[in-house]
């Protein structure tokens, strides 16, 4: 397996699946003023501001999910996941479709990966073909710190979104988007929700309700535009007890269309992660010297 490969199974599939599953990847403002003629109401943002401050403080939940992101790839995700101290969980992964499910099945990967993540960094277990690359070993992982030092500030943004994406973030999102709107009552899998409907437009992010400070609003910002997203549609749906249940995104990147869709349940659910033994796990970085100690980076 190439280090090109390695760099999209490892390390882009891993962060992608991390940001896509848990929070919104973009952001959202919501004022009172009119957009289009149509006036955001204060009530939907008092509603937003509970929910976000619910379903921040509520620590863990499970999560499912499908997501594309234009011609990259096609995933399903499901895990657990706890924001109480950083993040940490694990989160199993298929890809069906796109340029990492070929580049994992010529690889002679089945494509599915289970990551786990933890405070300090994550774990990607590739299988056996890369086990074939790495001395015998199935895990890799990756420092946050290292991660950030290898890929520049590309790595640095996502560093930060790792270390920091919960499922509150999403609302955030939508919060700071002005086109937020309340559309109505739906059952959500047997659950009684009510539905929050967003816009988001790059060039009119604004922190403003949303709780963001001036980094976390950049960074939605750089975010979005190195994807090629200039706007975004965010829809979620919320229980009784102002718990985000479901989230979607709608929006076009540079390779095509996002389309993601994530069920949250189970809130306060105890999660439990371990450590991929170290005599199966070999470093990002020790691996990425291998490779090209041996000629084969690329």
């Amino acid at each position: 397996m190439r280090t090109s490969i390695v760099r999209r199974v490892g390390l882009s599939v891993a962060v992608a699946a991390a940001l896509t599953s848990v929070a919104a990847c973009g952001g959202s403002d919501s004022g009172s003023e009119s957009r289009g003629g149509a006036v955001t109401k204060a009530e939907p943002i008092a509603a937003l501001l509970a929910v976000q401050k619910k379903t921040g403080g509520a620590n863990s939940a499970k999560v499912e999910g499908t997501t594309t992101m234009g011609t990259q790839m096609t995933m399903k995700q499901t895990g657990s996941i706890d924001w109480s101290d950083g993040i940490s969980g694990t989160m199993d992964i298929t890809y069906t479709g796109g340029a990492m499910a070929d580049a994992m099945k010529q690889s002679g990967s089945d494509g599915t990966m289970q990551t786990r993540y933890f405070k300090d960094g994550y774990a990607a277990n590739v299988g056996d073909a890369f086990a074939k690359q790495a001395g015998g070993k199935h895990w890799i992982s990756y420092g946050y710190e290292d991660l950030a030092a290898l890929s520049g500030a590309s790595g640095e943004l996502m560093k930060e979104q790792l270390q920091n994406t919960t499922p509150d973030r999403g609302v955030k999102a939508l919060l700071a988007s002005g086109d937020v709107k309340k559309v109505g009552q739906e059952d959500i899998r047997g659950v009684a929700t009510t539905h929050y409907s967003g816009t988001v437009d790059v060039a009119e992010l604004t922190a403003k309700n949303s709780e963001l400070d001036a980094a976390q609003l950049a960074a939605f910002k750089k975010q979005l535009k190195d994807s090629g997203i200039t706007t975004e549609k965010v829809d979620i749906w919320v229980d009784g007890n102002d718990l985000l249940v479901k989230k979607t995104e709608r929006g076009r990147m540079k390779t095509g269309e996002l389309n993601s869709t994530v069920f949250y349940s189970d809130y306060g659910t105890k999660v439990s992660v371990v450590r991929p033994p170290a005599s199966d796990t070999i470093d990002f970085s020790e691996f990425l010297q291998q490779q090209g100690a041996s000629g084969e980076a690329s």
